[in-house]
């Protein structure tokens, strides 16, 4: 199919979220990036920015992935799960059904950063039992190459130049079959990645400035690529970049605050089961 191109560049809006956690938001359900739903950045070295975290809530319909890179979270559900976020760890959480969830930081001083990225589930399993990875920095297979480390939290990264083994994250599978790496490059570095043809791909420079496909994408912003089944790109500096692709799940999207779903009646359904204690019930 030939190298991905960038068809165009978001610049994420400053928001807020939880208790007030400031953040920038990347991708918001509206704008229709399938299978992809947000993708926030937190990133502050003042505890006032971050230290309320995300009190007690609920979710439905969709799947969370939170990827550190400076500071301490820890998850808390009413699966009884725990989980510390460090930097380099991954939460990968299923709310299926229903899940109800808190995420607080564990430090109150310095600087604390990452994303939290919502991945849609196809309507064949919006209602599945909730379930949650929590996978330590150790767990997440890197790759290190002249100029250049790749980290693969979801599924396998095959690198064409510098030519190298693939590569299989700890998460793998699913309709969508996501894949979610973290690539970090030198100055004048060049890098080509193979890319599964039938994905959406994005890249958020999250450091530095890097050529795209052809096109300069500076820290900040979000690029939106083509279809293609290989990726170049070139450091213009030293370059932080997070890669993620998904197979489009073409279905309905409804979302309302923590819902997501396929229909108005369906958000419904989830308002009215939060209000009765009934989100998280098995299903009948």
């Amino acid at each position: 199919m030939g190298s991905r191109t960038v068809v165009s560049t978001v610049i994420g809006r400053p928001t807020s979220d939880g208790g007030g956690v400031r953040l920038m938001r990347m991708i918001s359900p509206e704008q229709g990036l399938d299978p992809f739903l947000l993708l926030d950045e937190f990133n502050s070295d003042s505890a006032d920015d971050y230290i309320a975290g995300f009190p007690s809530h609920p979710h439905r319909g969709f799947e969370t992935v939170t990827y550190m890179l400076d500071g301490h979270m820890l998850h808390e559900d009413h699966l009884g799960n725990r989980g510390d976020l460090l930097p380099g760890a991954v939460q990968w959480m299923t709310a299926g059904r229903g899940i109800i969830h808190s995420e607080m930081p564990q430090q109150t001083a310095g600087r604390m950063r990452g994303f939290q990225l919502w991945l849609n589930l196809p309507a064949a399993t919006k209602m599945q039992a909730a379930s949650y990875q929590d996978i330590a920095p150790e767990r997440v297979p890197a790759l290190t190459l002249p100029q250049a480390r790749l980290r693969v939290i979801a599924g396998s990264c095959w690198p064409l130049a510098p030519a190298a083994a693939a590569i299989a994250g700890p998460v793998g599978g699913g309709a969508t079959a996501p894949v979610y790496w973290d690539l970090q490059l030198e100055a004048a570095a060049d890098f080509v990645l193979a890319t599964p043809p039938e994905h959406r791909v994005l890249v958020y420079v999250y450091d530095g400035q890097a050529l795209i496909g052809g096109t300069t994408v500076t820290k900040g912003q979000l690029a939106i690529l083509s279809l293609g089944d290989q990726l170049a790109i070139s450091a213009k500096m030293n370059a932080g970049l997070l890669v993620i692709g998904g197979k489009p799940l073409q279905e309905p999207v409804v979302h309302y605050g923590p819902f997501v779903m396929n229909s108005r009646q369906e958000i419904e359904t989830a308002l009215n089961d939060y209000r009765a204690g009934t989100l998280t019930s098995p299903a009948r």
